[in-house]
């Protein structure tokens, strides 16, 4: 990868330069805006079209039968079975302590307010069917949603000639998905927009995709809605002289492999170790089997900071505001204020990427192309609604009767003030 020296202004423009590239996508967009259009319309019989175009599969039915997930989840291997469980184990008592309570204030005489926290009733997951399977992405997606309370959770994925993912299938099973459909790309986000006569309309869509998948969530917002607009991933490393420079390979190339577009970034304040760490990469990606991803993704977007001090580090990976970030530094923990925009943080050198990405139980579905700076990890939250009410009693009222009709005419809301002048008539 690129090794940039420079001074720390120069690398924050640089960092600017990279968040604010905008690719063409206009014809995606438009693209994406036809296949919303025609599945709003058109419903299965558009969705049945565009499988077979895209992903060259003629579907009789949308729907995955009950006896074809048990069926997978027998077939799936143990220590697979067994890995899921650990990983469910651990993504739920995280996320129940994400739990909120709704609240009553009654502490004005004759005034209740408060609000009612309620789940969503459906909820829609995405699932990539293209490069990779990832089942743990279900567990991140579904388990926030049960604990949060929500009814109806439905997955939809792209067919396979082949046959669906087993372990896809086994994960959804214990996560507790309540429907699947065989579809992807944007016409599986219009379908849950828009429903179709087999796929009943959802209130929110979460999880990843490509660019389609993307674009489509970003235009039908507003429609349902949906987690954030993710795009590549990203890791960001900071390190100091004590790293393993073979570790810190190791976790950068763990999220190079993505994607060719993904984003591994190391910045650190010894010139050696950047030297020993890009060696090591350009080292390990041959032996990896996604060789080809890995290697387009470090010449393409990734690059290594050397920086005068560990304040300079802390504040570039500010401004890249990445995905993931590491901080393999001692006593790591004493640096978590100084970190201000990250999706998800991993101290210490024994904390690898990859074990958030399954077992530790935060989620890895995570704000990317530097929104962290106003996005989080999708969580509990996430997956409810907030209703505020209040309770007046006539006197209460009378008290702030003034107030209102005195704002409400500032206004020009005549009949707004008229409104409460009538309780006292």
């Amino acid at each position: 990868m690129q090794i940039i020296e420079e001074s720390l202004d120069q690398m924050l423009k640089q960092v600017a330069i990279r968040t604010n590239k905008v690719a063409n996508r206009a014809e995606v967009e438009k693209s994406v805006r036809d296949i919303i259009a025609n599945v709003a319309q058109n419903g299965d019989q558009a969705v049945k079209d565009y499988e077979k175009k895209f992903d060259r599969v003629e579907l009789d039915d949308l729907a995955v039968s009950q006896s074809e997930i048990d069926d997978a989840y027998d077939k799936t291997d143990q220590d697979v079975i067994d890995a899921l469980e650990l990983a469910k184990r651990n993504i739920t008592s995280f996320h129940k302590m994400e739990i909120e309570d709704s609240f009553v204030d009654a502490k004005q005489k004759g005034v209740i307010r408060g609000e009612k926290i309620a789940p969503l009733a459906a909820v829609g997951v995405y699932v990539p069917g293209g490069t990779a399977a990832y089942p743990s992405s279900i567990l991140m997606n579904v388990i926030p949603a049960k604990i949060a309370g929500v009814k109806r959770v439905v997955m939809v994925t792209p067919p396979q000639t082949n046959g669906l993912n087993k372990a896809v299938l086994a994960a959804a099973k214990i996560a507790g998905v309540d429907e699947i459909y065989t579809v992807g790309g944007a016409q599986a986000i219009a379908s849950l927009a828009y429903g179709t006569e087999t796929i009943p309309r959802v209130d929110k869509i979460t999880g990843p995709g490509n660019a389609y998948v993307a674009t489509a969530k970003k235009q039908v917002f507003g429609q349902v809605d949906i987690d954030m607009i993710a795009g590549p991933s990203e890791i960001g490393v900071i390190a100091g002289s004590q790293a393993v420079a073979s570790q810190v390979a190791a976790d950068l190339l763990s999220q190079a492999e993505h994607d060719k577009l993904a984003r591994p970034i190391l910045v650190t304040d010894d010139k050696q170790l950047a030297i020993n760490v890009n060696a090591e990469m350009n080292r390990q990606v041959k032996l990896l089997p996604r060789q080809e991803i890995a290697q387009a993704a470090m010449d393409n977007e990734g690059f290594i900071a050397v920086v005068k001090n560990i304040d300079d580090a802390f504040t570039l990976m500010n401004a890249v505001a990445p995905e993931h970030l590491e901080v393999q530094l001692p006593d790591a923990i004493s640096y978590l204020n100084q970190i201000q925009n990250a999706g998800s943080v991993f101290l210490g050198f024994s904390a690898s990427e990859p074990v958030g990405d399954y077992v530790a139980g935060p989620n890895h579905i995570l704000p990317t192309g530097g929104t962290a700076r106003f996005f989080s990890p999708l969580g509990v939250q996430d997956f409810v609604k907030r209703t505020q009410f209040v309770s007046y009693t006539r006197p209460a009222l009378k008290k702030q009767a003034d107030a209102i009709t005195t704002l409400a005419r500032v206004e020009g809301l005549e009949a707004h003030a008229r409104a409460i002048e009538s309780r006292f008539k």
